[in-house]
């Protein structure tokens, strides 16, 4: 019993080193006595950790995003006011489609309001639920383009 106490108190003790070590043996002696090394010390030493310990990867320096995906040599590419003429054209699509998303926010929310006028009938938030959700989906899609719009060049 104290054999294994010892042997436990000596792996603890030489727990913080198996960072800077990268093998580990136990070790036993003629008389049965075993010791615990990080070399090995007779013909009867047996490794028990045999791997690197400092399993934390270096952080890696942020590479450029244009030397990771390099362009290859005969890839087409789009002249400088012709992209230009794409992103304008998709800002107007985008604010068009705000504009009509608007309305439709607009729309949603007076007939919500109506609904939410009518009182005295039975099952008022169930009646009242399909446009409440109407209205929340308007919000989302306005949320939506004007996060497209602010990502535009």
């Amino acid at each position: 019993m104290t054999m294994t106490r010892s042997l436990l108190a000596l792996l603890c003790a030489l727990a913080p080193l198996t960072l800077a070590a990268q093998t580990i043996y136990k070790c036993t002696d003629a008389g049965g006595g075993v010791l615990i090394s990080n070399s090995r010390l007779n013909k009867n030493c047996q490794a028990i950790v045999s791997e690197e310990q400092n399993s934390v990867p270096a952080p890696r320096a942020p590479a450029a995003r244009a030397s990771a995906n390099p362009t290859p040599a005969g890839f087409p590419r789009v002249q400088e006011d012709t992209q230009k003429a794409r992103d304008s054209d998709r800002r107007h699509i985008l604010e068009q489609e705000l504009a009509g998303e608007q309305r439709k926010l607009d729309q949603a929310r007076k007939e919500l309001s109506d609904q939410e006028a009518v009182r005295g009938t039975i099952g008022g938030a169930e009646r009242t639920a399909p446009y409440r959700d109407r209205v929340a989906q308007h919000e989302r899609n306005l949320q939506a383009i004007q996060k497209e719009l602010s990502n535009l060049r």
